[in-house]
C-alpha cells in the first residue's frame, strides 16, 4: 500500500533465506513426524493383531464339547485382564443360534455383536467392531466345527481389545517424539544458519571491497571469489575500469582548460603592466584585478571539476595538522595574517581520509575567510575521535543568524564592501560533501564564525 511501511523481506536476501529455511524445516518436520506417527501406530496394530491371534489360538485349542453336549474350556486364557470388568480385552464364544454363548468375566453383561459375514472353517478374520458403551474393538474372530453327539457344532470364537489402547500408545509416542523434534529443529536450524553465513559471506567480501575502493586503499575487486559471485565481481570491476579512464579524461581536460586560460590571463596581466607603464594606472589597475578575479576563478572551478569527477579514486591519506601549520606558515606572511594571533590545539598527528590536495584547498579556504574577518586572533582545535573534527572560530563580526543557513552557497557575499567572489565556502562545502563529512557554521563564542568540519579519519593511517 502506498505510504506504507517497507516491506523488509523484499529487501533482505538474507531474510528471504530465512524464511525459506524455516518453513522448509517446518514442513520437513510435520511431514516426518506425521510419518513417524503413522509407522509407528501400524506397527502397534500389527504387533496388538498378532497377540490377538495368539489368544484365539489358545482359545481354540481350549474350547471343547461335553459328553452332555455342552461347549465347556478345558481352561481359562491366562491374561488377568479377561478377568477385569471392563479392562479393555475380551472373548466371546457365539453358538449356532445363541451369540455370547461363553464370555469372559471382562465383558461383564455386555455383549459383543459380530458382523454377519461368511467365514471359512479355520480362516482368521480381522475387523473392528464396537465394544462395551460404544468403544471401538480391533477382533480377531475365527469358526471352528466340533464333534458332538448328534454331530458337528459349529462354534464362533473372538478375541478383541479397545482400540484406545492404540491410541494411548500413539499419543504416548508423540509426546516422546516432540523433544527430539525440537532438537532436530535447532540443529537444522543452526545448519541453515551456517549455510546462509557462508554462503553470503562472499557478498560481505564484495561489500569490504567496494569499501576500500571507495577509500582509495584499493583500485579493483580481488578474483578470489566463487564462481557464481565472479560475474559480478567482473562487472564492478569493468565499471571501475571505464570510471577511471572517465576521470583521466576530465582530469585531462581540465588540465587542457587551465593550460589555455593561464595564457590569455597572462596576456591580460602582460596589457595591465604596458598601460601602467604608459601612465593609464587607473585602468591598468581595473584590468589587473580582473585578470586575477578570472584566474582565481577558473583555478576554483577546477577545484570543483576534479572533485565532482571522483574525489577518492586515488589513495585518500592527509595529515590534518600538518597541513594547517602549512597553511598558517603562508598566512602569517600576509597583511591580514600577519596582524592575527593563531592559535591552535591539535593533537601530534591527526591522519583524515582526504587526498592531500582537496585538504589543502578546503582548510586554505576557511582559514583565509577567518584571516579576512576576524580582528585580533582566530582559534583553531583538532580532535582525533572516529572522525577528525576541525575547530575555527574567529573573533570578527560574526554572521546573522537568519543568514548562517545559507553559508557555502556559491556566489553568497554577505559584505559587498570586502574583496572576494563568494566562492570560498561554496568550494569548501564541496570538498566536505565530497568525501562524505560535515560543514558546520555557528556564531562562536568570541561573537565571529564558528566553523565545524568532520571528516572520515584514515583507519590504517590512524593505526586502527
Amino acid at each position: 500500500m502506498a505510504g506504507g511501511p517497507p516491506n523488509m523481506t523484499r529487501h533482505s536476501l538474507r531474510a528471504r533465506l530465512w524464511i525459506g529455511a524455516a518453513f522448509s524445516i517446518t514442513m520437513a518436520l510435520a511431514f516426518a513426524g506425521l510419518g513417524l506417527l503413522t509407522l509407528f501406530e501400524r506397527h502397534v496394530e500389527r504387533r496388538i493383531g498378532e497377540e490377538l491371534r495368539a489368544q484365539l489360538n489358545q482359545l481354540v485349542a481350549a474350547v471343547t464339547i461335553t459328553p452332555e453336549g455342552e461347549v465347556a474350556l478345558t481352561r481359562e486364557p491366562v491374561d488377568p485382564r479377561f478377568d477385569q470388568p471392563l479392562s479393555g480385552l475380551y472373548w466371546q464364544i457365539d453358538g449356532p443360534t445363541r451369540p455370547g454363548l461363553m464370555r469372559s468375566r471382562s465383558l461383564w453383561d455386555h455383549l459383543v455383536e459380530l458382523s454377519d459375514d461368511d467365514l471359512d472353517p479355520g480362516a482368521v478374520h480381522a475387523h473392528e467392531v464396537m465394544g462395551p458403551d460404544a468403544r471401538p474393538l480391533l477382533v480377531r474372530e475365527r469358526r471352528i466345527r466340533l464333534q458332538a453327539v448328534g454331530g458337528l457344532t459349529p462354534l464362533r470364537l473372538m478375541v478383541g481389545v479397545e482400540r484406545a489402547e492404540l491410541i494411548v500408545a500413539r499419543d504416548a509416542f508423540a509426546a516422546d517424539m516432540l523433544p527430539y523434534l525440537a532438537l532436530i529443529a535447532l540443529v537444522l536450524a543452526l545448519a541453515a544458519f551456517v549455510q546462509i553465513q557462508t554462503g553470503l559471506a562472499p557478498l560481505d567480501t564484495v561489500r569490504r571491497g567496494l569499501g576500500e575502493i571507495r577509500t582509495g586503499r584499493t583500485r579493483r575487486l580481488a578474483r578470489a571469489y566463487p564462481d557464481e559471485v565472479m560475474p559480478l565481481v567482473g562487472e564492478v570491476n569493468a565499471l571501475l575500469k571505464a570510471r577511471e579512464q572517465a576521470i583521466e579524461r576530465a582530469r585531462a581536460w581540465t588540465a587542457d582548460l587551465a593550460h589555455g586560460l593561464k595564457t590569455p590571463l597572462g596576456a591580460l596581466v602582460a596589457d595591465a603592466q604596458r598601460l601602467r607603464e604608459q601612465g593609464n594606472a587607473s585602468l591598468a589597475d581595473d584590468l589587473e584585478h580582473l585578470a586575477m578575479a578570472m584566474r582565481r576563478r577558473v583555478e576554483r572551478e577546477l577545484v570543483r571539476a576534479r572533485l565532482r569527477s571522483g574525489a577518492g579514486v586515488q589513495p585518500s591519506h592527509a595529515d590534518v595538522v600538518e597541513t594547517i601549520h602549512r597553511l598558517l606558515r603562508t598566512l602569517q606572511r600576509t597583511p591580514e595574517g600577519a596582524r592575527l594571533d593563531w592559535q591552535l590545539v591539535a593533537p601530534a598527528q591527526a591522519r583524515a581520509a582526504v587526498i592531500q590536495d582537496d585538504l589543502l584547498e578546503l582548510l586554505g579556504n576557511l582559514l583565509e575567510n577567518a584571516a579576512k574577518w576576524a580582528r585580533t586572533e582566530v582559534d583553531i582545535r583538532v580532535t582525533a575521535g572516529d572522525r577528525i573534527e576541525i575547530s575555527i572560530e574567529d573573533d570578527g563580526p560574526g554572521v546573522p543568524a537568519e543568514q548562517t543557513p545559507r553559508l557555502g552557497e556559491r556566489g553568497l557575499r554577505l559584505d559587498e564592501r570586502r574583496e572576494g567572489n563568494g566562492l570560498g565556502l561554496a568550494i569548501a562545502r564541496d570538498v566536505v560533501d565530497a568525501y562524505g563529512g560535515v560543514l558546520d557554521f555557528a556564531r562562536a563564542s568570541k561573537g565571529g564564525l564558528s566553523v565545524r568540519v568532520r571528516l572520515p579519519r584514515d583507519q590504517v593511517g590512524s593505526g586502527r
